[in-house]
């Protein structure tokens, strides 16, 4: 449950980290939607040019973003300026190590009091881990399905594979280089459904109890978490 959101929370290279992620994700889904359905013709070039661009600019965004985890200092805990490096944050930490389950049990609506945390929870640390891991999941399955790279070998094996698992593709002639493409396409296209729910959730949780986080992350604005009304 957020409270007072200080400019120490957070950085003003993760609030573009953070703009760049959003713009990324909103034209990466566009455009992969109008490649495997295009409704309208005669614009796959640009569908596919918008594509192959965001996928990198992505890619290099979440490697800066990672980086500066482990060079940049952030504050830990809600509320106060006291920063510590940004990468403590993202692991377990003494203020809500023992709090996972409570967490848990609150967003499952059998406890009603919001257990104790630090500035991320730790079902929320799991979420952006998972977040990360999915990031390079679709671009893995991305690079697999894209012409110049599907032939590499380290691409070329894993569609054996999921072709061969999921009987899509040349599987009778596995070990001899069966393709599993479109397997590998169905799995890029889960795995991005599965980031939009996940965006859709995180979207949902970060404005639950107010507009405080956004104007941090979005605005790098500072909120004291209170109604205007409490302010008066």
């Amino acid at each position: 449950m957020p409270g007072k959101m200080v400019k120490e929370s957070t950085h003003p290279l993760f609030v573009f980290t953070h703009w760049t992620n959003a713009l990324a994700m909103l034209f990466l889904t566009i455009s992969g939607l109008y490649i495997a359905f295009p409704i309208v013709g005669g614009m796959m070039g640009i569908a596919r040019g918008t594509h192959f661009f965001w996928m990198f600019v992505l890619l290099i965004n979440i490697i800066i973003r990672i980086i500066g985890m482990f060079t940049i200092k952030t504050c830990c805990e809600q509320g106060t300026r006291e920063k510590d490096w940004d990468y403590k944050n993202w692991f377990p930490q003494k203020t809500n190590r023992h709090q996972m389950w409570p967490m848990i049990k609150y967003y499952l609506f059998f406890k009603k009091d919001y257990p104790i945390t630090a500035k991320y929870a730790g079902l929320q640390k799991l979420a952006y881990w998972f977040s990360i891991l999915l990031t390079f999941a679709v671009a893995y399955t991305g690079f697999a399905i894209w012409g110049p790279t599907q032939d590499w070998w380290i691409f070329r094996f894993a569609n054996q594979i999921v072709g061969w698992l999921f009987g899509i593709g040349d599987n009778a002639h596995f070990l001899a280089g069966g393709d599993g493409l479109m397997a590998m396409r169905l799995i890029h296209h889960w795995i991005m459904w599965v980031i939009l729910i996940f965006t859709c959730i995180h979207g949902y949780l970060s404005l639950i109890y107010g507009t405080t986080a956004c104007k941090m992350i979005f605005l790098y604005k500072e909120d004291d978490g209170k109604p205007k009304a409490e302010e008066a």
